[in-house]
């Protein structure tokens, strides 16, 4: 069990746990989730970490099909500007390695916000804390456990 699963038996969220056979030497961990359980690239979401120039970690998760434009998370967490946090400052935060952080479940509870294109969707998939590991949720179910805002984060 992982910490993000176990917060979601506490919570008594619905969810659902999928698995695969990681390959190390992948080079997008979110699609090969969506590959591997044939599951469509737009409903599989990534855990990013930036950090704000006040040195503020904030978790960002946004689909596996675009990336991450900084200035809309900038802009939707009311600072000047963010970067990408290290992998180490990521890993360190989340108590989760790279490729494997999950949203849920973090050692330190960081200010978080969900793509809105997540919001059109009946279920999304984030990681469940291991590579390999997958979960299926509501986004207003992950929301509600991250205490996370929706705003229109990624681009394509």
């Amino acid at each position: 069990m992982t910490p993000a699963i176990n917060l979601l038996k506490k919570h008594k969220a619905p969810h659902h746990v999928l698995s695969y056979t990681h390959d190390p030497k992948t080079a997008s961990y979110g699609l090969e989730a969506s590959e591997k359980l044939g599951l469509n690239p737009a409903h599989v979401f990534k855990t990013l970490l930036a950090v704000t120039e006040k040195e503020e970690l904030l978790v960002a998760i946004v689909p596996v099909t675009g990336s991450l434009d900084l200035k809309a998370l900038a802009q939707a967490a009311s600072v000047k500007k963010v970067d990408m946090a290290s992998p180490q400052e990521a890993q360190r935060a989340t108590g989760y390695l790279v490729g494997g952080i999950s949203p849920l479940g973090q050692k330190k509870r960081l200010r978080t916000f969900i793509d809105n294109s997540a919001r059109q969707y009946p279920v999304i998939y984030v990681s469940a804390g291991r590579r390999g590991l997958e979960v299926e949720l509501e986004a207003d179910v992950l929301a509600s456990l991250t205490g996370a805002s929706f705003a229109d984060l990624a681009r394509y």
